[in-house]
């Protein structure tokens, strides 16, 4: 059973930065799609960015050109990177994967929020004013 564990999650004030990152356990096959999601309260979960093994990336209009989503293959851990932080970024952020032997180009950005396998348990973020 593959674990996501996630970490980097804290409090920071407008226009901060944070850096999250999520270590699978283990990685039953080579290729991935895997994402940062986010849930305020109150409010439905949401997907944030994703990556895949081919390198390609998608993020949310609301995130784009503030946060960078990557992945260190030769760690198997992903990051987020987020810059300039408004207080409407506060929410739980999890980590996602899936594992397969072949993926499309086009997979990971068209991949639905349930056909995620792999979740971790969340980390918090918050952002004042």
């Amino acid at each position: 059973q593959v674990q996501l564990a996630e970490s980097g999650g804290g409090s920071v004030q407008t226009g901060g930065s944070l850096r999250l990152s999520c270590a699978p356990s283990t990685v039953p096959y080579p290729k991935y799609c895997m994402g940062w999601f986010r849930q305020a309260p109150g409010k439905q979960r949401e997907v944030v960015a994703r990556i895949d093994s081919h390198g390609t990336t998608t993020y949310a209009a609301s995130v784009k050109d503030r946060f960078t989503i990557s992945h260190d293959d030769t760690e198997n851990t992903l990051y987020l990177q987020m810059n300039s932080l408004k207080p409407e970024d506060s929410a739980t952020y999890y980590c996602a994967a899936l594992f397969v032997g072949y993926i499309s180009e086009t997979y990971c950005a068209q991949t639905r929020e349930t056909t995620f396998r792999y979740w971790g348990q969340g980390t918090q973020v918050a952002v004042s004013l």
